[in-house]
């Protein structure tokens, strides 16, 4: 499934309807460059889900978990971009079976953590890593710009079967 997000509230809008979706037990890997709004898309999944916030990104202390203000599963948001490897993942001990867990920049290290899993990729015109924004002459203000986003959703797995989400089937399967 594809989306476009407009603009920040957009996000967070789409990010509201997804933690609607989510129960424990669910994973969602986020891909996009620097600025995409891997962050903003994970406070609107947050808000769905009803937990204490706020919902910033945690990138210096790799993991925080956002309990639950209605009883239901917490959000643990984890950001793996400097992790070397599903070891150091391992390590974190997190609670993957009790809450709804979303990696920022953990594409390629959560592949045998779960047997399903929600890929989300945030494109977005200007955005680039650290390295594409000094090439290409951008800055901090490229990165904060609030212009319209593609978001792929694709859901991998059995929990994703049969919805919107789902994976198309590989060829020949």
């Amino acid at each position: 499934m594809r989306r476009t997000a407009a603009d920040t509230e957009a996000m967070e809008a789409l990010g509201r309807e997804l933690g609607r979706l989510l129960r424990a037990g669910d994973l969602v890997v986020l891909t996009g460059p620097l600025g995409a709004g891997k962050t903003t898309l994970t406070r609107g999944i947050g808000e769905g889900l009803r937990v204490r916030g706020p919902v910033q990104s945690p990138t210096f202390v790799l993991a925080r978990t956002h309990p639950s203000l209605v009883g239901a599963a917490p959000l643990v948001h984890v950001d793996a971009y400097r992790l070397s490897g599903a070891a150091e993942l391992e390590d974190l001990d997190l609670d993957f079976a009790n809450s709804v867990v979303v990696a920022e920049w953990g594409a390629g290290l959560l592949d045998d953590v779960a047997d399903s899993w929600l890929e989300v990729v945030i494109e977005r015109r200007r955005g680039g890593d650290a390295t594409d924004a000094v090439h290409d002459g951008a800055g901090a203000d490229d990165l904060e710009a609030d212009e319209p986003r593609t978001v792929r959703l694709v859901g991998h797995g059995p929990r994703w079967a049969g919805t919107p989400y789902a994976a198309a089937p590989a060829l020949g399967a």
